[in-house]
């Protein structure tokens, strides 16, 4: 037991070093380029005044500490809560290609957080487009919910479609709240829909930060029963888990997590769906390790994609949801293939 105990371990703090690289290398990298001793420069600065000898422009350190390092931050607190939900989502309903995109989560926090943008306006200050994409993501849900039980569609595969057909109507009514929207705000609201963390500040950060802090301790405690729900609702009873109560708050946790990185970075897909099974394949089926590892990837990889929209087509900052879009895709015609060869 030794062995794989060490060699998890092993993973885990690689994963937390390159994290931390993948951060510098953020900061660093974009129309201005920023050195790394600079970076760290302006962060020892910040953490202690006077620790280090300021040889940099005030300009560049508002370029390091005011843009890019909450925009970093961002996408890898965006990504980890995705990856997250789309990991605990994959194993209450049993079927590999849940994520919250897929089961409606995503629109439904669009959707809310579309109606405070170009409608009911900030009401409640920073708190409001959180809070209604959060009420339109558990919205969506519980229809998701209603449409499977009206329709009777008791399997995972059932669950998905009703996902998908929740999401296709959910986002014809946020398409209707733009049009009827002010016009001089709704290419910024379109832009935001495919997915930006441009919008990142240090005030933001705390709304996914928490979510974070509040959910991922509760879902690695379950993992127990997230094992369990994989195997099936009968071996679930059997181990004395109330199987619809768990997955109803399952599905309420993930409406949370999403609606709230929804509300911050707009709908980003494939890295719930995609993230999940990197991890699988890294550590096995065992919740208690997929979870972990689904965190620190999920937020390298936005992280990473966050520097290819913003470099690529430099000075243009290209939306992040078509680079993870491109990436996912590919991901899953390339998995689809690996699993027609092993069946053969």
């Amino acid at each position: 037991m030794r062995g794989p105990r060490w060699s998890f371990g092993l993973l885990l703090l690689c994963g937390i070093l390159v994290l931390g690289l993948s951060v510098v290398a953020a900061v660093s990298a974009g129309a201005v380029s920023v050195p790394a001793e600079t970076v760290f420069g302006i962060l020892a600065n910040k953490i202690a005044p006077g620790f280090v000898e300021a040889d940099w422009s005030a300009g560049r350190e508002a370029i390091v500490w005011e843009i890019r390092f909450p925009r970093a931050l961002l996408a890898g607190f965006v990504g980890a809560g995705l990856a997250l939900v789309g990991a605990v989502l994959q194993s209450v309903t049993r079927n590999p290609l849940a994520d919250p995109h897929l089961l409606g989560i995503s629109s439904g926090g669009a959707a809310g957080a579309i109606l405070a943008l170009l409608h009911t306006g900030l009401f409640l200050g920073l708190l409001t487009v959180p809070l209604m994409a959060f009420a339109g993501a558990l919205l969506a849900t519980l229809v998701v919910l209603g449409v499977t039980h009206f329709a009777s569609a008791t399997s995972a595969d059932k669950l998905v479609l009703a996902g998908v057909a929740v999401s296709f109507i959910v986002m014809s009514f946020a398409n209707i709240l733009i049009f009827l929207g002010d016009h001089r705000a709704t290419h910024t609201v379109v832009f935001w829909m495919l997915g930006g963390l441009g919008l990142a500040q240090w005030d933001h950060l705390v709304f996914p930060l928490a979510i974070l802090a509040l959910t991922a301790p509760y879902l690695l405690v379950r993992a127990g029963d997230l094992n369990a729900m994989t195997i099936g609702d009968e071996t679930a009873s059997t181990l004395g888990i109330p199987v619809a109560r768990f997955r109803l708050t399952v599905f309420v946790v993930g409406a949370l997590i999403t609606g709230v990185m929804v509300a911050f970075s707009g709908i980003i897909g494939f890295v719930g769906l995609m993230i999940p099974h990197i991890a699988r394949f890294l550590v096995g089926g065992s919740y208690s390790r997929v979870l972990p590892v689904s965190l620190i990837l999920g937020a390298t990889f936005l992280i990473w994609a966050d520097i290819l929209a913003r470099t690529l087509m430099a000075p243009e900052d290209m939306p992040i949801g078509i680079v993870t879009g491109m990436i996912g895709g590919l991901f899953f015609i390339f998995l689809l293939r690996s699993r027609a060869g092993g069946g053969r």
